[in-house]
């Protein structure tokens, strides 16, 4: 227990002392996951809506798939993005690879089935039951549409941060397509696995401390949301 109590105290140090390196993981990690998160939302979102709210051939298939990709390892979308940005791939040219870019392309992937597949379902059951009352009263579509955009806000919100949970706590994204390049692309989760894996302890725990923060910061959110979208 000796050595864990040490790490512990040399994390807290680190945190401190303002190290360079432990926060310069830390700043990548908020810079990559915002763009990410805000691209997720962005697509993510009106086609969550559409899913939703309109019926169309096709539809449930495209439920299914969705579905589907909620489990796809953070790997296999980083093996796939990587094949699309190195040089041999179609969008070598364009230099994304080992960037901060890359990484977002490929979270954004990783984080927008979770947020068409919430807002899909919480559009679904919002309008389900409120489209039929609205009609009765005589609303056109339009204000259909309006209230059930302002209906299912809180869960768009909510699925906005079930999805920056997931982003920023993925590794395998970010260790290969990233490549963990000290200062550009280390993140909090590949720093982790790096400084572990060399003895690192006391950095490694620096930095689960602070991914623990903001997991804690996230489900906070996520409990509040839920608590304001069961209004």
């Amino acid at each position: 227990m000796g050595f864990i109590y040490e790490g512990l105290l040399k994390a807290f140090q680190l945190l401190f002392d303002g190290n360079p390196e432990t926060w310069s993981a830390v700043y990548i990690t908020l810079c990559v996951s915002s763009l990410s998160i805000f691209l997720t939302i962005l697509l993510g979102a009106p086609l969550g809506f559409v899913l939703g709210y309109y019926r169309f051939k096709g539809r449930e298939t495209l439920r299914m798939f969705t579905d589907t990709l909620l489990s796809f390892p953070t790997v296999v979308i980083g093996l796939l993005v990587y094949s699309l940005v190195s040089r041999q791939g179609p969008f070598g040219d364009y230099g994304l690879l080992f960037t901060l870019p890359g990484i977002a392309i490929g979270q954004v992937m990783l984080g927008m089935p979770i947020v068409v597949a919430m807002v899909a379902n919480a559009v679904e059951n919002a309008e389900s039951g409120m489209k039929e009352t609205l009609l009765t009263l005589g609303a056109d579509k339009f204000q259909v549409l309006r209230a059930t955009l302002w209906e299912t806000r809180y869960h768009l919100m909510l699925a906005g941060v079930a999805a920056y949970g997931r982003i920023v706590s993925e590794i395998g994204i970010s260790m290969m397509v990233g490549g963990n390049i000290k200062w550009h692309t280390r993140t909090i989760t590949t720093a982790i696995a790096l400084e572990t894996g060399k003895g690192e302890f006391a950095m490694g725990i620096a930095l689960g401390v602070v991914l623990l923060i903001i997991a804690f910061g996230v489900n906070f959110s996520v409990a509040k949301l839920k608590r304001r979208a069961g209004q």
